[in-house]
């Protein structure tokens, strides 16, 4: 058992220790005099007997401790019990900063020291296998220097930089996220693997490419015959509230949109490739999910005992990905979304906005559970980069009443209100997120907001039938 402090857990042995100097100390103080210091060396020898003996537990022995009081993703369970028909087999794991067990040690690194099983390749998303590309960069084949073993981009887009990713970045962003080119795995790529392991942590977000990453990759696996594991983890925004438009099919799928579901969907990766097999995939992949333990669909991340590990470089904290599901869509339109600061999507803002202006009209609606401060910021990268920016930062102050699309759409209406000579869309992107043009000809043609999110709801409710044999929760 451990108990956790303002300066992190601390093991029972120093408790038991600290319980037996208090009692020690008090006892000599009333003892009678000669007799106190040798009782309290026996005992205090007897303590530290049991600190020293307790304590050669190693560090990954006492993070598997901790994690008995709290949510075990799915790595942990695989190895507790590992399945029999990954045994003696080459694995490919498809994997990024986010895929470690509880010690924080990296999923590959727990794989590869296995006898039972050889890690044989890993598989990078988008921002690469260690997260050091950022949105749309380009990462090339490379062998892996740590672990001996070929590492495939499933984020590519051609044997070499395009032009567009050295220049025009933000334009190039928008066009790659898109497009399918040099994002399915291609055959020789798993040809020499006989499973391929999933274990990336989502953020519970229909636009975000590792879920299309990971549906492509059960398509290649189903063509190739090779079996597909998805270690679960939690939904960081929880498991209960969706949110917004289901997705145009086929007109609007895209690598940032694929299938049809809502924006916010409220299931875990796992449950999403349970229904991407079953619902969506020409061909079924052989798909095993391995749960994870003591996971209810009402939590948030830091209600799981988890550490936040970064998912992507503009995704720092759970208040980003909490926010994510509405402010992405900025990235649609010519107002900076936040990227290149230290809170991308909390500020949003463009050099032609007043901040106070713009912070006093948004309070002035009483949006629940959320406030906006007037900020002031200078991007240094993407959009307005150098340029100094007025703008609002999102403070949530309910996360369980703040609706993150709802707020987006008033935030980028009164931008529109405000400044209607210098807010622009770009119009086949924003669509493209959003997963229709019905939301922003809505906007354009100037219906309110409230009748917009109603008209969700029909798709909300049709939505939550089709996903309930498909939840593990």
């Amino acid at each position: 058992m451990n108990r956790i402090s303002g300066f992190g857990i601390v093991s029972q042995e120093f408790l038991i220790y600290n319980e037996f100097l208090t009692k020690e100390v008090a006892m000599r103080r009333h003892a009678e005099p000669g007799k106190s210091l040798s009782r309290l060396s026996c005992s205090l020898a007897a303590a530290l007997i049991l600190l020293f003996t307790c304590g050669s537990a190693s560090g990954r022995e006492r993070s598997l401790m901790a994690a008995e009081r709290s949510v075990r993703p799915g790595i942990e369970v695989f190895l507790a019990d590992l399945p029999d028909f990954v045994k003696g087999k080459r694995i490919g794991l498809i994997t990024n900063p986010t895929g470690v067990g509880v010690d924080l040690r990296s999923t590959a690194e727990l794989l590869e020291s296995l006898p039972a099983i050889k890690l044989a390749a890993l598989y990078g998303p988008e921002h690469g296998v260690r997260g050091n590309a950022q949105a749309g960069e380009y990462v090339p084949f490379y062998l892996d220097d740590k672990f001996g073993v070929p590492v495939f981009s499933l984020y590519g887009q051609s044997l070499k930089p395009d032009p567009g990713m050295l220049k025009k970045i933000d334009e190039y962003m928008r066009s790659c996220d898109t497009k399918d080119t040099g994002k399915l795995p291609e055959t020789a790529m798993v040809k020499d693997i006989d499973v391929l392991i999933y274990d990336i942590q989502d953020v519970g977000t229909r636009i975000y490419t590792y879920v299309a990453t990971m549906a492509y990759a059960m398509q290649a696996c189903a063509e190739s015959g090779i079996e597909f594991v998805v270690l679960d983890r939690p939904n960081p925004i929880n498991g209960s509230d969706m949110e917004g438009p289901i997705l145009d099919y086929p007109a609007f799928s895209s690598f940032v949109g694929l299938y049809p579901i809502p924006l916010r969907h409220g299931m875990t990766i796992g449950e999403l490739a349970r229904l991407f097999n079953d619902r969506f995939l020409a061909k079924k992949a052989r798909l095993t999910v391995v749960p994870a333990q003591g996971w209810k669909r009402g939590m948030w991340y830091d209600e799981t005992g988890l550490p936040w590990v970064i998912p992507s470089p503009n995704m720092p904290t759970l208040a980003t990905a909490t926010v994510y599901p509405g402010q992405v869509f900025f990235e649609g339109t010519n107002v900076s979304e936040g990227r290149g600061t230290t809170k991308p999507f909390e500020l949003v803002g463009a050099p032609w906005i007043d901040g106070f202006d713009l912070a006093r009209v948004l309070n002035g609606l009483g949006l629940p559970g959320v406030r906006f401060r007037e900020a002031w910021f200078t991007p240094t990268f993407s959009k307005f980069a150098g340029l100094p920016c007025g703008g609002c930062q999102v403070h949530i102050l309910d996360r369980n009443a703040y609706r993150p699309l709802a707020t987006a759409l008033h935030v980028i209406k009164t931008i529109r209100d405000l400044y209607p000579d210098k807010f622009e869309f770009h119009k086949d992107y924003f669509d493209k997120i959003m997963g229709t043009a019905r939301v922003r000809e809505a906007l354009e043609r100037g219906e309110a907001i409230p009748a917009i999110v109603e008209g969700f709801q029909d798709g909300l409710a049709e939505f939550e039938n089709l996903r309930r044999p498909y939840l593990l929760y």
